[in-house]
């Protein structure tokens, strides 16, 4: 169990230095009945896997009849919290989470289109 532990703090990155080599997908994941990126999944495996399930449980409970969607984390470095909004990728804000405290080191832009959350990189 140590090793685990040890081998997973090794990995994680917060700063998410390798978001830029996300340009496509090779594979798909299955998460909460919806499909997620190769770049999805290593945000998640470097912190973030909270913004992921709350953004599924969002679209998946509130927002189910939109067909495109945009979810982005804006980060407030200072005082280390965030806020998720969830738009129509025109804008209009669908959806609005606040995060008192987050160790979120960036901000990102995801999309969801039939059924599929990616990197905006993967669009």
């Amino acid at each position: 169990m140590l090793k685990e532990v040890d081998k997973m703090e090794e990995i994680q990155d917060l700063e998410l230095r390798g978001l830029d080599y996300f340009i496509g997908s090779e594979r798909y994941y299955k998460l909460m009945d919806t499909l997620i990126t190769d770049g999805i999944k290593y945000i998640m495996n470097n912190g973030y896997s909270w913004l992921i399930t709350d953004a599924l449980i969002v679209i998946k409970t509130k927002l189910i009849n939109e067909e495109f969607l945009s979810i982005k984390l804006q980060v407030n470095k200072e005082k280390n919290t965030a806020i998720m909004l969830i738009t129509d990728g025109n804008n209009r804000v669908l959806y609005k989470q606040y995060y008192n405290y987050t160790d979120a080191k960036r901000d990102l832009t995801l999309f969801f289109e039939n059924n599929t959350l990616m990197l905006n990189s993967e669009y």
